[in-house]
């Protein structure tokens, strides 16, 4: 995609019309949402002031590229940190710094926002995202096991 590489990527504080393809673009990142529960989602990261989600898209198509939802995190354990709840390019614009465009804004909410310190889960599966991320800056602190209960 020849074009694209020279394409101005433009990223913003997504908005009710980018839901269907933040929902589109989370079955790329390996979590297939239908566009009816993303906007259910959306809403309620909304509603509850729950961060900031940033959409990319390329200025010349206007179509949304990747998207980040940023978090801060308040625990007892450890000092406030934002944490990057999830990261995802389209297949086709990898490549070209829309990742890098997104963790730039989703960095610069945190430190608005009076975080110093932003932290990253990976799946240990995604080896090239992992090498993003070190390319970005973030060193590799810990491997741990995630586990989950349905409650209804």
């Amino acid at each position: 995609m020849a074009a694209a590489t020279e394409a101005r990527i433009v990223v913003r504080t997504a908005d009710d019309r980018d839901v269907e393809s933040i929902a589109a673009l989370s079955g790329q990142l390996g979590y297939p949402t239908a566009p009816v529960e993303m906007r259910e989602r959306y809403a309620r990261v909304r509603a509850a002031s729950a961060g900031e989600i940033f959409v990319a898209a390329l200025e010349a198509e206007g179509r949304v590229v990747g998207w980040t939802h940023v978090v801060p995190c308040l625990q007892l354990e450890d000092a406030p940190y934002a944490e990057l709840a999830g990261l995802v390019v389209d297949e086709s614009a990898r490549g070209i710094g829309v990742g890098k465009a997104l963790l730039a804004a989703a960095e610069q909410w945190a430190r608005m926002h009076g975080f110093a310190l932003m932290r990253v889960r990976s799946n240990v599966v995604r080896e090239r995202a992992h090498r993003f991320y070190e390319r970005e800056g973030y060193a590799r602190v810990k491997t741990q096991a995630v586990f989950r209960k349905a409650l209804m």
